[in-house]
C-alpha cells in the first residue's frame, strides 16, 4: 500500500547523502518533497502541515548541524515523525477486571467488519483466550450466516439466537450475550453491529443503543484504509456520534495509496490498534507504529518476520535441522522440501522479502516472483522415489524422464533443481568445515593455520638473555628449572634471565597475583 510514498521518500534521502553538510536550502527542498510526496499519498492536508513543519524544525536544530553525517540524521527525524503520527507505542487490548471483557466494533459497511470480527477471534484464541462471536449486524443479508461461517473457519463459537436479514432487535441480542458468554466461561465477547453504506442517524442511534446496553471495554473503529480521504471523515463523524477506544485498519494489502493510515490517528487522537493485510484469517496482526514506519522508509521489518518463524516453526525441528545445515552431512531433499514447506506457511515469499531491509529498490524483481514456482518444485520432489530423495546421485537420464513425465514440468527443470541442490549441499559442507573463519566448527581457521606456520619458521634472537628466554619451552626433551604453577613464570619458558637469582628458600608456585585464587 506505501510503495509509491516509499518510494518517493526512499529517492528524497538519497539525494541527501552525497553531503557533508546541509544548508537551509537542502532542507527546503527535502521537506517540500516529503510535502509533496505525502499529499500524493492521499494524507489529510492538516496532517501534512503538521508533519512537515515539525521535520523543519528539527532539521534545522543542533542534531543535524552538529551530525556527523546530516543525512542519516534527517532520516531518523522522519522516522521518529512518522512513528509519532502513527501513535507512538503499540497500543494493547484492555481486558475487564471481571469477565467478559467485551469488545464492540463499528463502521460503515464494507469495511470488512464481519470478518475482521473473525481475524480478531482467532487471534485472541491464539493468546489463549476463549473469545464468542455475536451477531449483531440483523439488517444485511445473511451477515447472521457470513459470521457463523467465519466463526466455524475461527474455530470460535458464534451467539446467533435471531435469523437477521431484518429480522430481530439488535440491542437485545447485545444485552442477552454477556450472559450467555458468562454461562459458557467466554472471557472476551465480540459484538459485530450493523453498518450502512454511508453516515446515518438510524446507524449512528442503533450504535449507542448497544453501546450503551453493554457498556464495552474497547469500541473498534473499523476503516478501510482504501478509502483515502474519506477515511478521516467518516472517522470524525463516529467519533461524535459513537465515540470510539481504538481503530482497526483493514485492507492494508491493497494498492491505494495508504493515507488514511498516516491520517485518521493524528485526526481523531485514537491510536491503531490492529491492521488486516490480506484475505486470509491469519492476515492480521497488532498495529505497531514503529514497524510501519520502518517499513515506509524502506528499513525493513525484521521484528514481524522473526515473529512470524517463531509461530511457524517448531523449536525441535528447526533445532534438528539446523544440526543437518551445520554438519553438512544427511541434508538429503526430503530435509529441502520440509524446509520449504514451513517457509511457504509463513506467507507469500514476495511479503517476507519485503520485510527484508533496502528491498523497495528490488520490487520489480520481487514481484515477479511467483508463489507457484515452490508449488513446482514440490511436485517434483514429490514425484521421486525415497531412495532418489535420499542420494540423488542415482537419478540418471531414465529416471529423470520419468520424475518429469509425473511431476508435469520438463526434464531440464528436473535437472535443474537436482543440480541446484548439489550446489547447495556443497556450500552447506563447506559451511561446515569453517571455510578459514575462526571459530566457525570442524575447522581450524586462519589464525591457527597462522599460528602453526609463525612455529616453523621462529628466528633466535642474537641477544643471548632472548635466545636462553626463546629455547626454554623447546620440544628437546628437558623439563623446565622451576615450577610454573598459576602461570606465574609461563612467559618466561619456567627460567629466569641469566644474572637473575631467587632469594634463597622462595617457592615460586605459592606466589599468587591479583585476582588468583
Amino acid at each position: 500500500m506505501f510503495e509509491t510514498l516509499s518510494d518517493r521518500l526512499t529517492s528524497v534521502f538519497s539525494s541527501l547523502r552525497s553531503k557533508g553538510r546541509l544548508s537551509d536550502a537542502d532542507i527546503d527542498a527535502t521537506t517540500r518533497e516529503i510535502r509533496i510526496a505525502l499529499l500524493e499519498a492521499d494524507v489529510a492536508l492538516p496532517v501534512v502541515k503538521a508533519f512537515v513543519a515539525q521535520v523543519k524544525e528539527r532539521a534545522r536544530g543542533s542534531e543535524v548541524s552538529q551530525a556527523l553525517n546530516p543525512a542519516q540524521q534527517v532520516v531518523k527525524i522522519v522516522n521518529d515523525e512518522l512513528i509519532g503520527i502513527l501513535g507512538g507505542e503499540t497500543r494493547r487490548l484492555r481486558f475487564a477486571k471481571t469477565p467478559p471483557t467485551v469488545i464492540m466494533l463499528a463502521g460503515l459497511q464494507g469495511a470488512g467488519k464481519t470478518t475482521l470480527a473473525g481475524k480478531l477471534a482467532r487471534w485472541l484464541r491464539e493468546q489463549g483466550h476463549a473469545p464468542m462471536l455475536v451477531a449483531a449486524d440483523l439488517q444485511r443479508p445473511n451477515a447472521v450466516q457470513q459470521l457463523q461461517v467465519v466463526g466455524e473457519r475461527a474455530q470460535v463459537a458464534v451467539f446467533a439466537p435471531e435469523p437477521g436479514s431484518g429480522v430481530g432487535d439488535p440491542v437485545e441480542v447485545a444485552r442477552r450475550s454477556i450472559d450467555e458468554a458468562r454461562r459458557l466461561n467466554h472471557d472476551i465477547v465480540i459484538i459485530d453491529t450493523a453498518g450502512r453504506l454511508g453516515i446515518d442517524q438510524e446507524m449512528m442511534r442503533q450504535a449507542a443503543d448497544i453501546r450503551d446496553a453493554v457498556s464495552p471495554d474497547e469500541t473498534l473503529f473499523v476503516v478501510d484504509a482504501m478509502i483515502g480521504q474519506d477515511a478521516v471523515t467518516t472517522a470524525q463523524a463516529f467519533m461524535e456520534g459513537v465515540g470510539f477506544d481504538g481503530v482497526v485498519l483493514t485492507k492494508l494489502d491493497g494498492d491505494a495509496r495508504g493515507g488514511a493510515a498516516l491520517s485518521v490517528r493524528h485526526i481523531t487522537g485514537r491510536p491503531i490498534m490492529f491492521a488486516s493485510t490480506g484475505e486470509k484469517l491469519e492476515d492480521f496482526d497488532a498495529f505497531h507504529p514503529d514497524r510501519m514506519a520502518s517499513r515506509i522508509l524502506d528499513m525493513g521489518d525484521i521484528l514481524t518476520l522473526i515473529e512470524q518463524a517463531q509461530k511457524t516453526f517448531d523449536e525441535e525441528q528447526a533445532a534438528k535441522m539446523a544440526g543437518k545445515l551445520t554438519s553438512g552431512e544427511n541434508f538429503t531433499l526430503d530435509d529441502f522440501l520440509e524446509q520449504m514447506m514451513m517457509v511457504q506457511k509463513m506467507g507469500p515469499i514476495k511479503n517476507l522479502l519485503g520485510m527484508m531491509p533496502g528491498m523497495g529498490q528490488m520490487r520489480e524483481q520481487i514481484n515477479s516472483i511467483d508463489d507457484r514456482d515452490l508449488d513446482r518444485i514440490a511436485a517434483i520432489i514429490r514425484s521421486m522415489t525415497p531412495a532418489e530423495r535420499q542420494d540423488p546421485k542415482i537419478i540418471n537420464g531414465s529416471r529423470r524422464a520419468r520424475i518429469a513425465a509425473g511431476s508435469g514440468v520438463s526434464v531440464s527443470a528436473v535437472s535443474n533443481l537436482v543440480t541446484r541442490f548439489f550446489d547447495a549441499q556443497k556450500m552447506m559442507k563447506r559451511m561446515a568445515g569453517g571455510m578459514g573463519i575462526p571459530g566457525m566448527p570442524g575447522g581450524k581457521g586462519k589464525a591457527a593455520k597462522a599460528q602453526k606456520k609463525n612455529k616453523k619458521g621462529r628466528r633466535v634472537s642474537g641477544d643471548p638473555r632472548k635466545a636462553a628466554l626463546g629455547k626454554s619451552g623447546s620440544s628437546d626433551g628437558a623439563a623446565p628449572a622451576a615450577p610454573t604453577q598459576g602461570g606465574v613464570l609461563g612467559n618466561l619458558g619456567g627460567k629466569l634471565p641469566p644474572g637473575i637469582e631467587l632469594p634463597p628458600g622462595f617457592d615460586p608456585s605459592k606466589l599468587r597475583l591479583p585476582g588468583q585464587k
